[in-house]
């Protein structure tokens, strides 16, 4: 698959055997991380690094090998730790990072995080935006500390009158569901990111809560499914509110959905993070495990649920996570890392790829509506809209690749507004062909998901609606005062 040898290339890259219609200098990370893993091992000399990630949730360990320092293959030393190391701290989070290695190691990480923007950028969201710890990296006096953590159920239930929601940066979903029946489900267009004021987003939050309620005789929990790092209910980062300033953040948005449940009576109100619904869609969908759900919306979400159907205390925010090695990669607006999936796997994406394919539209529209056009050139069969979607297809099958190195997956699903339609089946068609032409064994093991059509647009708030645990007896809000009924 990959060459294995000591004589790779002086930038490590690997060209793809199938490459993407309108991106052909697409560079995909997988094939970079296994060449050099093969070409360091061939040399006998293979330097293996242990790293130990801690954050809240617990320990978690991984290993790397590095090639020698008197080698030729050192000069790709620090961009194959960085771009490993980044893969863990957006899938799994780490506020510490504990090296059992040699000490110039841990001296190359804490450079990187210190010198470098996308370094620091990560340093500052892990740190003190996530865990609300200073991120450290920390040379192992003698052995790693003890890897804990343990997956917790997640959703699946269905009793009582409840409400679901999902904010995406382009649209917010809500849905009313009576004892697992889905009365009521509705999607509204907003733009969150350019709102600089919190209480905007409280007040377009809670009008989606109030149009759901309306169908239903009472409202005995809440769920909710929102893009960003929300952790026990709160806040930490979201690109959605990145418009409110930072000291209106912290005291109004951080505990924004902890406040919408006092408006709501204090009745059982659970918010995790979008990706985590994705997956729970599919695993409930599947009555699996070991599913990892990737919604390609506004943003690419990610999520987990582990072989035994729960899930971990990793972030899964994959959207962060690298898959093109190029040096001249798209670079992620937010960040500023290059090759990160958001540009790849995402509404970012079609609009990256419109020129390419030879699509004009005005520079004023935004990302949905773009995509819009390009479903409706679909529908005429035009063959440019055609080759945007083989070309994400293409992408995501080499990411989904990259993911099992740090995932053990055995099914994959699906979702998000870029996959309605037709141009779904083709990036799904594409993905396939890619791992069976590069990674036979990977095609054998994975099962591919996608939910019908209205599940795809609607299915993280109806699914969101079954977080909360609503214990017997449990009163529910007070419709008549909160809709403003007599």
């Amino acid at each position: 698959m990959t060459q294995k040898n000591e004589t790779l290339s002086p930038d490590g890259l690997i060209t793809p055997r199938i490459l993407p219609l309108l991106d052909p200098t697409f560079r995909p990370s997988i094939l970079a991380a296994r060449a050099f893993r093969d070409a360091v091992r061939a040399t006998g000399r293979a330097q293996r690094i242990g790293l130990a990630l801690e954050q809240v949730g617990g320990v978690f360990h991984f290993s790397i090998e590095l090639a020698p320092l008197d080698h030729a293959l050192a000069s790709l030393n620090t961009r194959r730790l960085v771009r490993f190391v980044k893969f863990l701290l957006w899938s799994r989070g780490a506020c510490r990072i504990h090296v059992d290695g040699p000490a110039w190691v841990a001296e190359l990480l804490r450079t990187h995080f210190r010198e470098t923007k996308t370094g620091q950028f990560d340093a500052h969201i892990m740190g003190e935006r996530t865990y609300e710890k200073p991120f450290e990296i920390v040379l192992a006096p003698a052995a790693l500390p003890p890897a804990r953590g343990d997956a917790r159920p997640l959703g699946r239930h269905m009793n009582g009158c409840r409400i679901g929601f999902d904010l995406g940066a382009s649209d917010r979903k809500a849905a009313a569901v009576i004892d697992g029946k889905v009365v009521f489900t509705e999607e509204i267009g907003w733009n969150p990111v350019v709102q600089r004021d919190a209480q905007w987003h409280f007040d377009e939050i809670m009008s989606g809560l109030k149009s759901a309620a309306a169908h239903l005789p009472r409202v005995d929990g809440i769920g909710g499914s929102s893009a960003g790092l929300i952790i026990a209910n709160r806040v930490r980062v979201a690109s959605l509110f990145r418009g409110v300033p930072p000291a209106e953040f912290d005291s109004r948005v951080a505990p924004i959905f902890s406040n919408l449940q006092k408006a709501w009576d204090g009745i059982p109100f659970d918010v995790v993070n979008d990706g985590e619904v994705t997956a729970l869609a599919g695993a409930m969908e599947m009555d699996a495990g070991a599913v990892l759900g990737i919604a390609l919306g506004s943003s690419e979400a990610a999520g987990y649920v582990t072989p035994e159907g729960g899930i971990t205390p990793w972030l899964n925010e994959l959207a962060f996570v690298p898959i093109d090695d190029r040096l001249d990669a798209p670079a992620d607006e937010w960040s500023g890392e290059r090759g990160c999936g958001v540009q790849y796997l995402s509404q970012q994406a079609v609009g990256r790829l419109l020129t390419p394919a030879g699509i004009s539209l005005p520079p004023e529209m935004t990302l949905p509506e773009k995509l819009v056009q390009v479903q409706n050139l679909m529908k005429s069969n035009d063959l440019r809209a055609e080759k945007i979607y083989r070309t994400i297809g293409t992408f995501l099958g080499y990411a989904v690749a990259h993911y099992t190195d740090f995932y053990d997956v055995k099914n994959v699903l699906i979702l998000g507004r870029v996959t309605s339609g037709p141009g779904g089946e083709m990036i799904l068609e594409e993905a396939v062909r890619a791992l069976k032409t590069e990674f036979p064994d990977l095609a054998e093991r994975i099962q591919w998901r996608t939910p019908d059509e209205k599940s795809k647009r609607h299915g993280q708030a109806v699914v969101a609606a079954s977080l909360p645990v609503i214990p017997p007896n449990s009163p529910p809000a007070d419709l008549k005062r909160i809709l403003g009924k007599a």
